[in-house]
């Protein structure tokens, strides 16, 4: 179970270098694919803020930008909502169903199925692109994303995995979940 200090208060000994970095190992994991969500959703929202695509995409390159977005978002959170969250909520609450993440989730997933189907519509020619709409569709959802970007990875950090989880415990995690 979780660490406690000596004197049974809520303050947390200080961690070695070693107990850090195997604590904070799925908060580095995750951001690490954060950081490419977050670096393909600014390429799609800078052209649609400036309202001119990146001059070395063609319109199917920028189209398919957005739709692999899209595809690879709703895997990962496919993947977290399967795996590793109810793992997790076993003893985080913030992971559990009812709670934040999850409802972030759900608020992303809304955004995220318009978002997409728009860059289909676009990509198969049944509608033209208009990148003010774009933006719009992005800015319904991209406060909510970027939260919850930042908060999966604030709740995976060492600080506060350490709250719940022994370290033999973390290094006994699946692989899958960036540790072990």
């Amino acid at each position: 179970m979780a660490q406690e200090s000596s004197n049974g208060s809520d303050t947390l000994p200080k961690l070695s270098s070693r107990e850090f970095k195997a604590y904070n190992k799925m908060a580095v994991y995750m951001d690490y694919y954060h950081e490419h969500f977050r670096t393909m959703w600014r390429t799609v929202y800078s052209a649609a803020s400036s309202g001119r695509r990146p001059s070395h995409m063609s319109l199917k390159q920028f189209l398919s930008t957005g739709l692999q977005f899209c595809q690879q978002l709703e895997m990962h959170h496919g993947i977290e909502e399967q795996y590793v969250f109810p793992y997790l909520a076993e003893r985080m609450p913030s992971f559990r169903h009812e709670l934040e993440l999850l409802t972030q989730h759900k608020e992303i997933i809304a955004g995220l199925t318009k978002f997409d189907s728009y860059l289909e519509e676009c990509s198969v020619g049944k509608r033209e692109l208009r990148l003010e709409e774009l933006k719009e569709l992005m800015d319904a959802f991209g406060e909510v994303l970027f939260a919850h970007l930042g908060d999966e990875v604030e709740q995976l950090g060492a600080d506060n995995m350490r709250k719940y989880w022994s370290m033999e415990e973390v290094q006994k995690m699946p692989q899958c979940f960036g540790v072990g």
